[in-house]
């Protein structure tokens, strides 16, 4: 299987390569991502637990889905794409705002990103792909952050910085 392509960006989001998702994780350069947060009726957001075999943070509870954007790929694009082979479903999609975050592991890798925040809506079951996602469940953002002070190890690095610096971007309600 070949190995999935990372977009290399500066800090502009200007794209300057391509790389190996691999050895831009190794390398920590900084590279194009997404994180997409789905919301119900109630104004639940979809979470979903990270497989147990993933090459970083397994098992680990974080937004809906995340991936990377592929070359001449929009953002939307991508998040459609990668929702539908996480979580087996596609909604509509906006994007929110972006931030870059570095987040070292302790498997020697380095999540270096440019994250793209996007949110949509949806009320249905998801069929997750079991490759990828261990459980999900829906739950109120108040639930979710009351949660992640309490118990931070079980949620993802990127998780926690969009929960604490930009909460009023994914709170639909507010």
């Amino acid at each position: 299987m070949i190995e999935e392509q990372v977009i290399l960006v500066n800090e502009n989001d200007e794209q300057i390569g391509l790389m190996g998702k691999m050895e831009a994780h190794e390398k920590a350069l900084l590279h194009r991502a997404f994180s997409v947060f789905i919301f119900n009726d109630k104004n639940e957001l979809m979470i979903q637990q990270r497989a147990m075999h993933k090459y970083h943070s397994p098992g680990l509870w974080t937004n809906t889905c995340c991936s990377h954007q592929r070359a001449g790929e929009s953002n939307i694009e991508a998040g459609k794409r990668r929702l539908q082979e996480e979580m087996g479903f596609v909604t509509d999609l906006t994007e929110s705002i972006s931030f870059i975050y570095k987040a070292p592991f302790d498997n020697g890798l380095t999540e270096h990103e440019y994250d793209h925040i996007m949110i949509g809506h949806f009320n249905e079951l998801p069929n997750i792909n079991p490759d990828e996602v261990a459980a999900w469940k829906w739950m109120s953002l108040d639930a979710v952050k009351a949660d992640m002070k309490t118990q931070p190890d079980l949620y993802t690095a990127w998780f926690k910085i969009i929960f604490e610096k930009f909460y009023e971007h994914i709170n639909i309600t507010g």
